[in-house]
Order: C-alpha cells, then sequence, then structure tokens
C-alpha cells in the first residue's frame, strides 16, 4: 500500500508510525486509518520489530477526527466500531511496547489514543484536549475507560465536561503520562527511550503489559495467578537464561526478544 495520511518505517527493530497530515493537524480520517490498519499490520508480522513509536508530523501530534470527513456525516458511532475501538485492541494486544511521542497539540480521539499507548512521552508545549464536550459528544476511543483511571473521577470529569487543554507538564504531575521533557530534547529522549525498549527483554514486556492491563479488573488473588501464569511463560524464555547469565557474568545483557 502506498500511503497518503502517514509515514512509516522499520529501523533496527524501532517501527515509527507518523500521522502525516499536517496541513489538518493531523486530524483522522477513514483514509488515513485504513492506512494504519495496514502499518499495524505490518508491526504484528513475526520479528518485524520490537518497539512501536507514534507520533505527528508538523506543529502537533493530532487534532482528533477530521469532522470535514464524510464518515461524520452519518453513524457517529459506526467510525467508532469499525475503526477506533478495533485499532486500540490491536495497540494493546501488541507483544511490544507502544510509544506515543505526543509533539503538540493531542485532541479529542487522538488523546484517547495516546493513552491507550503503553508509555507516553510529551514536548512541554504539548497538550492533551477532551474536545467532545465543545461538539456535544462524549469522550471515546477509551476515554471514558482510561480517563478515570489514571487520574480518578473528579480530574477526568473536569477534563471531559469542561474541555480545557490540560498542559503536558500537569498530565505529567497527575500521573495522566509517563514524561514531559523539553521541546529541544525531544526527539533525543524519543530515539533514546525507543532504542532501549527495542534492545530490551520483548517478551517480558508483553507479559508485564498483560499483567499491568488484567490488574485493573481483577481482584487480588485472580492477579496473583495471573502473575505466577505469566511469570511461568517469562522464566522459560532465552530472555530470562540470558539475564541470569548476564547477571552472573557481570556484563550487559543481550536480549533477543524471545
Amino acid at each position: 500500500m502506498q500511503y497518503q495520511s502517514i509515514l512509516f518505517e522499520i529501523t533496527d527493530g524501532v517501527a515509527t508510525l507518523t500521522l502525516n497530515r499536517p496541513d489538518r493537524l493531523n486530524a483522522f480520517t477513514e483514509a488515513m486509518h485504513e492506512e494504519i490498519r495496514h502499518a499495524i499490520g505490518r508491526v504484528e508480522q513475526p520479528d518485524a520489530a520490537r518497539v512501536l513509536v507514534i507520533t505527528g508530523a508538523g506543529r502537533g501530534f493530532c487534532a482528533g477526527q477530521d469532522l470535514q470527513d464524510p464518515v461524520m456525516s452519518g453513524d457517529v458511532g459506526a467510525t467508532l466500531e469499525q475503526n477506533y475501538n478495533p485499532l486500540l485492541h490491536r495497540l494493546h494486544a501488541l507483544p511490544m511496547p507502544v510509544i506515543a511521542a505526543v509533539n503538540g497539540i493531542a485532541a479529542g480521539a487522538a488523546a484517547n489514543l495516546a493513552l491507550a499507548c503503553d508509555l507516553v512521552i510529551a514536548t512541554r508545549s504539548a497538550s492533551f484536549l477532551q474536545a467532545f464536550a465543545r461538539i456535544g459528544l462524549i469522550p471515546d476511543a477509551g476515554g471514558t475507560y482510561t480517563l478515570p483511571r489514571l487520574v480518578g473521577l473528579q480530574r477526568a470529569m473536569g477534563l471531559a465536561m469542561l474541555a480545557e487543554p490540560l498542559p503536558a507538564e500537569k498530565a505529567e504531575q497527575w500521573g495522566l503520562i509517563w514524561k514531559c521533557v523539553d521541546d529541544d530534547r525531544f526527539a533525543d529522549e524519543v530515539a533514546a527511550l525507543a532504542r532501549r525498549l527495542a534492545t530490551g527483554p520483548t517478551q517480558a514486556y508483553a507479559l508485564t503489559k498483560r499483567a499491568l492491563r488484567a490488574s485493573v479488573d481483577q481482584d487480588f488473588a485472580a492477579q496473583l495467578a495471573t502473575e505466577t501464569t505469566l511469570q511461568r511463560e517469562a522464566g522459560a524464555g532465552a530472555d530470562f537464561r540470558e539475564g541470569v547469565a548476564a547477571f552472573l557474568g557481570k556484563r550487559p545483557a543481550k536480549f533477543t526478544g524471545k
């Protein structure tokens, strides 16, 4: 597929998906979603990549859904069923870390897409905006699930109902994102984080994602059982054996992601 709305590359185990409609602040369209689905399919191929970075071209991450896209003239819920919900499920299921590199405004569905990633790193000039109330909608793309779990019900209500931008620095203080960095250091910080994860124990990262996400809806006993099952799987992997050997040999580990 020839991409028109995104850029995509895989280098040294790092897959980078760049939303690329800078003239429209990278707003989502039906065509963009089709290209994203194709790119995620490439990431899902065995041994294709060990980390995925999602970012935006130009001066912002993404303005959310493009309201001028024809899909918005019909059943608004249909685009969630066809585009956003399947994408979020696929991102959660990817057996690798997913980084949202938020380089500017992340609004509406784009804000919640970023928050659905495993780690969110943002420029200090970035902000997160639950813009839905401004056009008479509710937060979607997982926002009503993610927000109260990350920042509590009161802050989630404020973000959703008041539809005011949340600066990246405050988002970090609230625990909404992993890290806020100065704009001039952003590219280097993202690259370093991606390299670190791409050379890490990818299988253990995948199992960690499963364990932490399961904890949201499980009781203590069920979570202990999940830990036991997933730790057994991790302990049978080559990365565990390499990690132990490297520790005992006082050398850096060379993980293969297996």
